[in-house]
């Protein structure tokens, strides 16, 4: 009798389904999420490739408006990544070649590094020798212009069966521009200055 019952137990193929289901659920929904995850990552990167370019584009015009550009920058962003926190950051230089290029200094010791009581030029204007002569902000006329944008946003598609699949994503965009010549472009400051 007991080896009759567990023979029928054996052959009996009802609720193999479900057992299947169970198995293949956790799989499948950490492939969907995952896959509409990246797709939305995917799709925000390039509207925020596009709306950098376009908002860097907008604002090296004479008649660029700098708090307007980014209001739309944050409403472009809006469509595909709801509630996401934008930050942008623009330095600018008087030409290409002056990108990360140091202020002017007496490097007498030949360290590399402005100190010991070198004197130096401050080109910037902001009181400080800097490694990077740029000044923030977008700069003036026929200025070279480097907008950076970072986007943070909580994922529609949160993926809780993956390493960091709830924590909020981050992209970044660069765009380099150079304003119009409207007006005749400011060069850098020529105030001295002594490292300490």
């Amino acid at each position: 009798m007991i080896g009759e019952l567990f023979g029928r137990l054996l052959r009996d193929e009802r609720g193999t389904t479900v057992m299947e289901f169970g198995l293949m659920i956790t799989v499948f929904m950490t492939l969907m999420l995952g896959l509409f995850d990246l797709g939305q990552m995917a799709y925000t990167k390039a509207i925020l490739d596009g709306a950098v370019q376009s908002t860097a584009r907008e604002v090296s015009l004479e008649t660029g408006n700098v708090t307007a550009a980014n209001a739309h920058l944050r409403e472009m962003l809006a469509l595909s990544a709801p509630g996401v926190t934008v930050t942008t950051s623009r330095v600018n230089y008087t030409d290409f070649a002056d990108i990360e290029r140091p202020e002017t200094w007496d490097d007498a010791d030949g360290s590399g590094v402005c100190d010991n009581n070198e004197a130096y030029t401050d080109e910037n204007g902001n009181g400080n020798w800097d490694t990077d002569v740029a000044s923030t902000g977008n700069g003036g006329a026929s200025d070279v212009v480097i907008l950076t944008v970072t986007a943070s946003y909580d994922p529609l598609f949160p993926n809780p069966f993956t390493p960091g699949g709830v924590s909020e994503r981050s992209l970044t965009s660069t765009a380099v521009k150079k304003n119009q010549p409207f007006a005749d472009q400011a060069g850098y400051g020529s105030d001295a200055g002594v490292c300490a």
